[in-house]
């Protein structure tokens, strides 16, 4: 019985720790606006320089 009540403890408690470890990654990965507009600028200036050496769009 107590082998029973045990399982039915870790099972819940790991419940619990495994969604508390998924909202605390969840909510430390936001960027603020500024840092979203500096990245999304970035990869907009990699595509066109990469376009621009890319030799299958010479015509």
């Amino acid at each position: 019985m107590l082998g029973d009540s045990l399982w039915a403890i870790v099972v819940v408690l790991g419940f619990v720790i495994l969604a508390g470890a998924l909202l605390f990654a969840k909510l430390g990965n936001k960027r603020s606006p500024q840092e979203e507009a500096r990245t999304e600028a970035a990869t907009r200036d990699l595509y066109r320089d990469g376009a621009a050496e890319d030799p299958a769009n010479r015509h």
